[in-house]
């Protein structure tokens, strides 16, 4: 049986974790699974995993592989990897100067994820807004923090057992969109993605966002980050 949270403050204090530097995205993946693996019993309170991966691209359940324009030796040429992963969506693009957002978050015993979506998107426009970033919004048909039909951020989740999340959102804050050109992000075909600091006309970098995605993702999810 899945361990409820043992008290009211453990359910209100939630865990930080920010890794300097590029974090290999195998290590991201292990390490997402086992704090699941934690929340579920109940032993870890929610935590927010915040990093930068060296290139990935990573192709969710739903992708389909005429989305992946680059052969895999193509790819690897470039100096990326592919990675087929457990989560929803299509596929998408990591790399430095995106700021990657882990939650693992007991969603409860009635999980409603399509809230939880709008609530990882809540945070991203509020944290872009503190940089000048105004104007960004939902898309009732694609999840995703959007700039008109450019996506600055894209969405992706796993929520294990019905309960407890992972995976989740890759906020592009000075990467190089060239990388996206491999893929049809998202699977979206027609649409493009944009970044931060394309927008703000200045850059805006992942740095400058970690605190401010921490400080929000607090105020939304009312948990207090230690």
């Amino acid at each position: 049986m899945v361990a409820e949270p043992r008290t009211l403050e453990a359910r209100r204090t939630g865990r930080l974790l920010h890794p300097d530097g590029l974090v290999p995205y195998s290590d991201g993946y292990e390490l997402m699974h086992q704090l699941a693996d934690r929340r579920l019993l109940g032993e870890i309170p929610d935590t927010l995993i915040l990093l930068e991966h060296p290139p990935v691209y990573t192709a969710g359940r739903r992708s389909n592989p005429a989305h992946i324009l680059w052969t895999e030796e193509a790819i690897r040429a470039a100096g990326a990897e592919l990675h087929w992963v457990d989560r929803g969506g299509s596929v998408t693009f990591h790399g430095p100067g995106q700021l990657v957002g882990y939650p693992i978050v007991d969603l409860g015993v009635r999980p409603d994820v399509i809230r939880y979506l709008q609530r990882l998107e809540d945070v991203v426009i509020a944290a872009s807004a503190d940089v000048g970033v105004e104007g960004l919004t939902h898309d009732p048909d694609a999840t995703g923090v959007w700039a008109g039909d450019r996506k600055v951020c894209a969405i992706g989740v796993r929520v294990k057992r019905a309960r407890v999340t992972l995976h989740g959102f890759a906020l592009n804050c000075t990467t190089d969109l060239s990388w996206f050109d491999a893929i049809v992000p998202c699977g979206l075909a027609g649409r493009s993605v944009t970044s931060l600091s394309e927008l703000a006309g200045r850059d805006v970098t992942v740095a400058e966002m970690a605190p401010l995605v921490a400080h929000h993702f607090e105020r939304v999810f009312g948990r207090s980050l230690e």
